[in-house]
């Protein structure tokens, strides 16, 4: 892609404007705490306090809008008290440029570096950068300093009382992440009817999962729908992959077929009846209809073999989900309901530094897209710093700042953010400054306006960058009209220095790039092995039935969704990049992502029909799991080395059962090994998936011999070429 045509795409994504739920009663809250906090503070300190004492409600009211399953009162606390602490610090430094342009550097360093433990402690640590540019200008002495500090804490301790005091929705992002993995589990089921190969994205399961990390006190009041749901939520998607896929058993058109296609639809209504208790807290609620689709399976013909089985056990779980729903429990042990792993634990606050630490020191190496962000936006802190110092403009302040809080570690997102805070600041300026002239407001009309912001910010931020902008830029005027700044001086200052910012941001990505496009052999080779983990993991569990062991099965299932989700965001902030592929083209990643996502499906319908402990183990098993570990990994270095991988080992070993000749009905000729017939209609969707895999990735469009492999040493990442 080239520069034009990615800067033209990042802005069109900047300004894009999305539609979400809003939640008018949290974000009044918000601003009820923004406007006691000003309030108090302009009735007993002044305007000036009360400015800084803002920016620590605003602030912290914000942190927690954030995306994170901690308890919004902890964000909010955390957001007040770092704040305070930045704020306090900077103003020490501030008199001696020395010293303060080293706090700058070190602050800004190490809130890059804070992105490594998630967007939400990235975000709250830019404010820190941002807050310390900003209000250092407002004290004149060390006890204002002190008092301006205390009130940023005061501002954060009245955002967490009131959503203490006043809740919305208890535990509503954890249902909200539950019943959206019903959701798209019943989206699943409803196309599955249709397309009985219909791909499955894992993204709401995987938020389901970590939305279930409480610690033991959250467990104790956590609401009884939101215990076991997940986990049979899990064991349900298998089934369904599995009841519709013809290779299983069930032919394509007939009876059978017919039965299939009801049993899905009812597993979709249920599932959204489901997601609808799940969100609202309501009862289930299901029709007469529904619940006769959920009788035994043995109408329409699905009497024996691996459709008898999946229909039980989808019928079986369905009934679960309903009863859990319901706030009945389960009738099967799961993680959650387990005594003797009776949740998943989240680390507490304290807990928690040491392992934020860990991810910080882990990004110090040279392909480090954190490192390298934490390298340019210190860098372009402290180059806006001195812009703002050296143009003859007041608040310069707001150059480093602007370009602080619009660079994040790739590429797009920076680039979308610049062009869209320096959008919304024009029209946020623009229509602040026609009120401010129309109906030149007092420091107590300023305060209510910039409150009456403050909402529509809190409000709107989800629907776009650009509309945050435009409320957040209204709100600074209206607040520094407040301390008394005269909004003529104000307005031409924030849109050059706004954009000052933007541009530092940009050309600092452009001289000093992370690009993610030399990543995708690494991130694919991952995903291809964490897969092919999977999948011989899932077969050895056919090889010795008696050592069965669900939590291999289930880490390496999660693994390969780990890899599949770096792979996923790799190529999606890759697209816009404005770099060669150096390597893989765009048609060979998607036709790569599609095989893969074919080979974890085939593992997934294995796992729906593993064996009892008693079973008889499966003849071969043990050798195909062992050419598949094999092989992936040996595949996974020729991805990495620009070679197509070949499956010799795992061809010879599904040939053994000769399945590729002789139909799956056909009796077996004396002495010939018996395996069980899914896992040998399994092995051969494994090998087709990877058979598919090295077509992709064979740009002459054939697969070469295995005397085209050879053995060659890991080569280092080349930095792609920029257009």
């Amino acid at each position: 892609m080239s520069w034009l045509r990615a800067l033209k795409e990042t802005a069109r994504s900047g300004f894009t404007v999305e539609r979400t739920r809003l939640e008018p009663l949290v974000a009044l809250r918000g601003a009820l705490g923004l406007a006691l906090v000003v309030e108090t503070a302009l009735a007993l300190f002044g305007p000036v306090i009360a400015a800084s004492s803002a920016f620590g409600a605003f602030q912290a009211a914000i942190a927690t809008f954030q995306r994170s399953w901690r308890p919004r009162p902890v964000l909010a606390l955390v957001s007040g008290v770092s704040l305070s602490i930045s704020t306090f610090i900077g103003y020490l430094a501030a008199p001696y440029q020395v010293v303060f342009l080293t706090v700058l550097v070190l602050w800004t360093f190490v809130a890059g570096l804070c992105w490594a433990a998630g967007p939400t402690g990235g975000i709250i640590a830019s404010s820190n950068v941002a807050i310390m540019l900003v209000t250092i200008t407002l004290p004149t002495s060390v006890r204002d300093a002190a008092a301006h500090a205390g009130m940023i804490i005061v501002g954060g301790v009245v955002q967490a009382a009131l959503i203490v005091l006043f809740p919305v929705r208890r535990w509503g992002a954890q249902r909200d992440a539950l019943a959206d993995a019903f959701a798209a589990e019943a989206d699943y089921a409803r196309r599955l009817r249709h397309d009985p190969i219909a791909p499955f994205d894992p993204q709401a399961l995987m938020a389901a999962r970590d939305a279930a990390a409480v610690s033991p006190r959250e467990a104790r009041h956590r609401p009884a729908e939101l215990h076991g749901a997940r986990s049979v939520a899990e064991r349900l998607r298998p089934v369904l992959a599995s009841l519709a896929d013809p290779a299983m058993g069930v032919p394509e058109e007939g009876p059978q077929r017919a039965r299939a296609r009801e049993l899905l639809g009812a597993a979709a209504s249920v599932l959204d009846a489901a997601a609808r208790a799940v969100r609202h807290g309501d009862p289930v609620r299901l029709s007469g209809t529904e619940l006769a689709a959920m009788e035994a399976p043995e109408t329409g013909g699905l009497t024996t073999g691996p459709p008898r089985r999946a229909a039980d056990r989808l019928i079986a779980l369905l009934h679960d989900i309903v009863e859990i729903a319901e706030g009945a429990g389960t009738r099967h042990g799961t993680e959650e309901t387990d005594p003797a792993t009776p949740h998943r634990r989240r680390p507490g606050l304290i807990k928690l530094v040491p392992v934020v630490i860990g991810r910080m020191r882990a990004e110090f190496h040279r392909g480090s897209a954190i490192l390298r962000h934490a390298i340019r936006v210190t860098a372009v802190a402290t180059v806006g710093y001195f812009i703002g110092e050296a143009l003859p403009l007041g608040h310069g302040y707001w150059a480093p700042m602007a370009a602080v809080m619009v660079m994040r570690p790739d590429f797009s997102q920076t680039y979308a953010r610049s062009v869209a805070r320096f959008g919304g600041t024009i029209v946020g300026v623009g229509l602040a400054t026609g009120v401010v002239e129309v109906a030149h407001p007092g420091a107590e009309l300023s305060a209510a306006l910039a409150v009456c912001c403050a909402w529509l910010m809190y409000l709107l931020m989800r629907t776009g960058y650009a509309v945050g902008q435009v409320c957040i830029s209204a709100y600074v005027v209206f607040l520094l009209g407040m301390a008394g700044t005269d909004w003529s001086q104000t307005v031409p200052e924030r849109i050059v220095l706004t954009l000052v910012g933007g541009v530092l941001a940009m050309v600092s990505y452009a001289v000093f790039p992370a690009w993610e496009t030399p990543r995708l052999r690494n991130r694919l080779a991952g995903w291809l092995t964490a897969v092919g983990r999977y999948a011989a993991t899932v077969i050895d569990q056919y090889a010795a039935p008696a050592n069965r062991s669900n939590d291999d099965v289930r880490a390496a299932l999660l693994a390969s969704r780990e890899a599949r989700v770096e792979w996923t965001e790799t190529l999606k902030k890759a697209q816009f990049e404005p770099v060669r592929h150096r390597g893989i083209s765009r048609s060979a990643a998607t036709d790569a992502q599609h095989a893969l996502a074919q080979l974890g499906r085939a593992a997934m319908l294995l796992e729906a029909h593993l064996p009892d402990r008693a079973a008889t183990p499966v003849r071969g098993a043990a050798e195909l799991a062992d050419a598949l570990r094999g092989s992936t990994e040996k595949g996974a270095k020729a991805v990495r080395e620009r070679r197509v991988p070949e499956w010799g080992p795992v061809a010879e070993s599904v040939a053994y059962w000769d399945f590729l000749e002789a139909p799956y009905d056909e009796e077996p000729a004396p002495g010939e090994p018996v395996p069980d017939p899914v896992v040998r209609r399994g092995a051969a969707l494994l090998l087709d998936a990877l058979v598919e895999l090295s077509f992709a990735l064979d740009d002459r469009g054939a697969v070469p011999s295995s005397r085209r492999a050879g053995s060659v040493e890991d080569s280092d990442e080349e930095e792609p070429e920029a257009r």
